[in-house]
């Protein structure tokens, strides 16, 4: 009687699988990703604590790690002008560990995520292409990605071509809204807490040079991005998937805002702008250039009590302001692609009364480099962030070098400047200036006293048309300045013992 059963129940799914064909077309793709790495991603190797005087070994991860990703991605065709499209996300499921799925057992509770959901269709008899849902939204970049928005959001994009020169975007995103909760009054719960993003961008493609400039409006709502408990007295407001969102927006990492919070402003919404130019130059290939330019602002939305030595010593803004150019040049050979590539962006003065100088972001995604950045794979390191704010660097590639059948190399090598001024050190919490101050990486708060040499080797060997095995060799030199950041944790005289940083990976992609 069972097996009668299962015939039918299988007879039924096959039935209704061929008669909504007729109509539909499901296209399914994916990815797994099974990962192995090794290494040690701390700056800081020794902090002496300014208040007991002891010296504490600084660690935060295991040296060695396993982990795997599974990405499904199920596409319902009705016709060139219609579909729709479901991407989930199992993972990252780090080996061994319950929370999510992968410790003995494997019965957790796994990290399955909605990363996107959308439709997409025509506009009928027109050119019109709109997409409206939970997608992928990047700003137009070129040269290291994209260091103002590359992320997962919720909102409506709408393509149009006018002819096969010029083009014109439209976006509407809704990063966030209804996150917010008062800890001191209940009733002003998801009160004035939504951001929303407006952009337009214009592609103009012509032989040889594609261009294509963008401008986005923000309006940020005054607890959009608060998460100041007065109740609790700790920080516990939105917390993001690709991580720093918020946080990025905000004008200091771990600036003596711990102490005190931000203050209360008259403003119900905040104004938020940024532009950008990218451009390509491929008329003299085997030669391409490229070059972006990048402006941001975000408006002050209340104050804080910068301190030092302990002490209150400014009031200051959280208004943040800044710009950001980078260039790659790079010339196609039989064996290989060398190139150059650079950036420089600004950074804070020694005042943080009149805010920060270093250019916010919402959700970046620098790739200049695979350590420091995110240039190679990115998955263990997803929610890494890389903005460029504050720093400046100059670099040079050899990438898809290949001398054996399926088997390719790229060779990287940069270095990293700050150009933050060494007094910001005076206010910092901690002299560990890689994160935010709020445990995010946004890449490193680096003064114009330090610098990192990095280097990076990405072998990929192609075993099966869909499967790749990936091993990256990453080393870090670290010169952040002793004597500039042992003034940090408010000048104390805390201290820390720098060391260098250091990863090897392995990891193994299906992709069908």
């Amino acid at each position: 009687m069972k097996r009668i059963c299962t015939l039918v129940l299988a007879a039924g799914l096959l039935f209704g699988a061929a008669t909504g064909a007729s109509a539909i077309d499901f296209k399914a793709k994916g990815q797994w990703l099974m990962g192995f790495g090794v290494g040690d991603a701390n700056p800081i190797k020794n902090f002496r604590d300014a208040n007991t005087g002891k010296s504490s070994k600084f660690n935060s991860d295991d040296d060695f790690q396993a982990a795997q990703r599974l990405r499904l991605q199920l596409d319902a065709v009705a016709s060139e002008a219609l579909s729709g499209t479901v991407y989930f996300e199992i993972g990252t499921s780090q080996w061994g560990k319950a929370s999510n799925g992968a410790a003995l057992g494997a019965d957790g509770t796994n990290q399955i995520k909605l990363k996107r959901a959308y439709l997409d269709w025509i506009v009928p008899d027109t050119d019109a292409k709109v997409r409206m849902g939970i997608q992928g939204v990047a700003l137009p970049n070129v040269a290291g990605g994209s260091a103002v928005l590359d992320a997962d959001a919720a909102g409506i994009t709408v393509n149009y071509k006018f002819n096969e020169n010029v083009g014109l975007t439209a976006l509407w995103a809704r990063p966030l809204n209804d996150n917010y909760v008062d800890g001191t009054n209940s009733k002003q719960n998801n009160y004035l807490d939504n951001m929303d993003l407006f952009s337009l961008m214009v592609p103009l493609t012509f032989d040889g040079v594609n261009v294509t400039p963008w401008a986005m409006y923000g309006m940020v709502g005054k607890n959009a991005l608060k998460s100041w408990n007065e109740k609790n007295n700790a920080y516990d407001g939105v917390g993001t998937a690709d991580g720093n969102l918020h946080y990025s927006l905000r004008p200091y990492p771990g600036i003596g805002v711990t102490h005190s919070g931000i203050g209360s402003t008259g403003n119900d919404y905040g104004n938020a702008f940024w532009a950008g130019l990218p451009i390509a130059v491929t008329m003299f290939d085997p030669l391409n250039i490229e070059l972006d330019i990048n402006y941001g602002y975000m408006q002050g939305m209340g104050r804080f009590d910068a301190t030092k030595n302990g002490n209150v010593t400014k009031r200051s803004s959280t208004e943040r302001q800044g710009w950001l150019a980078k260039a790659l040049v790079e010339y196609k050979l039989d064996w290989g692609v060398p190139g150059i590539f650079g950036w420089y962006a600004s950074g804070d003065d020694s005042n943080p009364k009149n805010g920060s100088e270093r250019m916010p972001s919402v959700a970046a995604s620098g790739n200049f480099t695979s350590f420091i950045g995110d240039g190679n794979m990115g998955w263990i390191r997803q929610d890494y962030s890389l903005t460029y704010d504050g720093t400046w660097g100059i670099g040079a590639q050899i990438r898809d070098m290949s001398f054996i059948e399926d088997l390719s190399h790229t060779f990287r090598v940069a270095y990293w400047g700050g150009t933050n001024s060494p007094t910001m050190a005076k206010y910092m919490d901690s002299a560990y200036a890689w994160s935010d101050g709020w445990g995010n990486n946004t890449g490193p708060y680096l003064t114009t006293n330090d610098g990192m040499l990095e280097f990076n080797l990405v072998n990929s060997y192609q075993i099966y048309e869909n499967l790749e095995m990936n091993l990256e060799l990453d080393y870090v030199a670290n010169f952040m300045d002793n004597s500039t950041w042992k003034k940090a944790n408010n000048g104390n005289g805390g201290s820390f013992d720098k060391q260098d940083m250091w990863k090897a990976q392995v990891v193994f992609a299906y992709s069908f």
